[in-house]
């Protein structure tokens, strides 16, 4: 594609937009003057058509853990995060966006707040990448290196469909940013006919935002499933992961991580426990069980540890691998499930409240967030 655009447009030859490939991602030039291999008028034309960095850098929120919201704005305003998470041995991972708020309503998400503003385009993307490789370059005395990006920021990946694979690619091209497939794991609420084609269309992982074991919990909390209920999400993660040999779609990717967040009273007994093991007892997979990240008006409670305990030890005894993931980054409204500011916009409905339930969200939590240190 870049290619095409530089010879058609620029009347140069198709060496030259490999080499602007390069520079933009895998040397993470910030101005075209940077550069340096590219002919001067090369790089004059390019000034009057294109700019480097399609976002700008519009502030870093700290959090006491070390997790850091970084803020970027697009070019009509608009304010993305993304979040950088440190891990052991200076591995940091990045969560980055792939929409302006989002379209799918969970309740218990406060991006969905929003509804949906717009999609990223894959350039957009693609900067939230190059700023924090750029800022861990900076820092580069500290040791740290970005190891793994999860699409797990605001928004629906597979909702923003051909953008997300673009930019997913551009990840794991050995010539741009050089990530393992392996390193890169794009996170969806269960949009069923992209899943079936993201298998086909990339080599990067794909985890599965599962968060409710009946389809009446998951109505209610996850509204895509009145599309794609539990059946055909389990379905189409049968055809694509089979337990033995490759799905039919040719997936390489061994197991489906499935992300389970868990809700005080609505989706944390033993029983959702069994229902999990039933529901990816022929899908090869892994459990990761989310402590719950309270924010401004939610009616959900995290669950307590203690339960968590109880769910993750019931179902590793019966031989699913099963990892718990502690918050990072709560005190700065970068943990997940937080990030996106709703502002004075109406945001989508709340979903009716099943009878059986409404003892166990009946009061709003009121958040009383921890001081956050913020940097301009």
């Amino acid at each position: 594609e870049l290619e095409g655009r530089v010879e058609r447009e620029l009347g140069e030859k198709k060496f030259r937009a490999r080499q602007l490939y390069s520079w933009m991602y895998k040397k993470r030039a910030s101005s075209f003057d940077d550069m340096t291999d590219l002919a001067v008028a090369f790089r004059a034309k390019l000034k009057e058509v294109a700019a480097v960095d399609s976002l700008v850098l519009d502030g870093v929120r700290h959090s006491a853990d070390g997790t850091k919201k970084v803020l970027v704005r697009t070019a009509e305003g608009a304010v993305v995060e993304t979040v950088v998470i440190p891990g052991e041995g200076g591995r940091v991972t990045l969560c980055v966006s792939s929409q302006v708020g989002c379209a799918l309503n969970c309740q218990f998400c406060f991006t969905a707040k929003m509804g949906l503003r717009r999609h990223l385009h894959a350039a957009e993307i693609l900067d939230q990448v190059v700023f924090v490789q750029r800022m861990l370059d900076e820092a580069e005395s500290e040791g740290s290196r970005l190891s793994n990006i999860v699409f797990m920021g605001m928004g629906e990946p597979l909702h923003n469909y051909d953008n997300v694979i673009r930019a997913v690619n551009v990840c794991i091209d050995d010539r741009a940013l050089g990530f393992s497939h392996n390193k890169v794991t794009v996170s969806t609420s269960g949009l069923v006919p992209e899943i079936r084609r993201f298998v086909s269309d990339t080599k990067a992982n794909i985890a599965v935002s599962l968060n409710a074991t009946t389809d009446e919990v998951r109505d209610w909390i996850m509204p895509i499933n009145r599309k794609y209920d539990l059946e055909a999400l389990m379905s189409v993660l049968r055809e694509v992961f089979p337990k033995k040999g490759r799905g039919d779609n040719g997936s390489i990717q061994k197991k489906v991580f499935f992300e389970y967040v868990c809700l005080k009273g609505v989706n944390d007994t033993i029983d959702d426990a069994k229902r999990i093991l039933r529901l990816t007892a022929h899908i090869p997979c892994k459990i990761n069980l989310i402590h719950f990240n309270q924010h401004d008006g939610s009616e959900f409670e995290p669950s307590s540890r203690e339960t968590m305990l109880a769910m993750q030890d019931y179902m590793v005894r019966k031989g699913m691998t099963v990892t718990i993931r502690h918050s990072k980054g709560d005190d700065a409204m970068a943990a997940c499930g937080q990030l996106g500011k709703p502002g004075d916009r109406p945001g989508p409905p709340r979903m009716r409240v099943p009878q059986k339930f409404e003892a166990s969200v009946k009061n709003t939590v009121e958040r009383k967030p921890r001081l956050a240190r913020e940097a301009k």
